[in-house]
């Protein structure tokens, strides 16, 4: 018997509402013009999926048991919980790595396959993944070739100065630290304007003082024109901090057991972290990741 969902700020139990408040600034484009084609269109939606995996012959093994999703467009979602729940399983469903073995996966309405194919997906993960013998500039205009098409000088240069690192646009990525490999990597998966962003833990190899400086980051780079986001990550400050809403899954099968709207005006700064209504939520959430286990 799958458990009971428990949305602690909606009595509705909606898993499809969004942010109530979103800005509507141009910016950089890091996704796609809202012309009004897509209204009504999911930005991300699970629905009923159940994925498993094969161990032999005869075993398998549910990492995924009757998910049900729905990210609206523009909106930044945070899936908290235990290891082994199947976070990262959902996010190889979204980028068309995995099929479901029940229930269906689509981005604003289509199979992930086709926004693969069109590059319309932006991925970041633990692992930058960058080229070590091209310099950063070239690193970040990757997409472009892999894509057939021109690189646009100007939008690499316009990423690297969002991101913080136009100086290091002729190093190598052994000449960075580690967050500004991560910059780097970040700046790449915006390359083509994606329609979506999936993030999988990516400033987990990252410090403790690193990573909050770089959750400050991302959301200034995230505010500059939302694109909708989905984030794995095991930090419950992360999610809380950079959400619209926060998902704990249960431990395996995952299942969804806990929805949270934080609630938190953006942009935020580095001071809502030392709020007592942030630790609140950090608080609650934690002990209900505990419970999830």
């Amino acid at each position: 018997m799958s458990s009971p969902v428990i949305d602690v700020t909606s009595p509705s139990g909606d898993l499809s509402a969004g942010p109530t408040e979103r800005s509507t600034d141009g910016g950089l484009g890091l996704g796609p013009p809202d012309d009004g084609s897509d209204a009504g269109v999911t930005g991300l939606s699970l629905c009923g999926v159940t994925k498993e995996f094969s161990l032999g012959r005869h075993d398998t093994v549910t990492a995924l048991d009757d998910i049900s999703l729905e990210v609206a467009p523009g909106e930044f979602v945070a899936l908290l919980g235990p290891s082994g729940c199947g976070k990262s399983t959902v996010l190889r469903l979204l980028c068309g790595l995995e099929e479901p073995t029940a229930g269906e996966v689509r981005i604003r309405g289509r199979h992930p396959s086709e926004l693969v194919a069109g590059h319309r997906l932006g991925v970041a993960f633990q692992e930058h993944a960058l080229l070590p013998w091209s310099t950063v500039a070239e690193n970040v205009a990757l997409p472009f070739k892999v894509a057939g098409e021109p690189v646009d000088r100007d939008r690499v240069r316009s990423l690297l100065e969002l991101v913080g690192i136009a100086e290091f646009a002729d190093a190598r990525p052994k000449q960075l630290s580690g967050g500004m490999r991560q910059r780097a990597s970040i700046a790449r998966a915006l390359a083509l304007r994606p329609e979506v962003l999936l993030l999988d833990e990516p400033f987990g190899a990252l410090d403790a003082v690193t990573r909050r400086r770089m959750n400050v980051e991302l959301q200034a780079i995230w505010s500059t024109d939302q694109v909708t986001t989905l984030l794995v990550t095991h930090s419950v400050d992360e999610a809380v901090f950079l959400a619209d809403r926060v998902i704990v899954m249960t431990g395996r099968p995952g299942r969804i057991r806990t929805i949270r709207h934080p609630g938190f005006e953006r942009p935020r700064s580095p001071e809502l972290l030392r709020s007592p209504e942030f630790h609140e939520i950090v608080d609650e959430l934690t002990v209900a990741l505990y419970e999830a286990e």
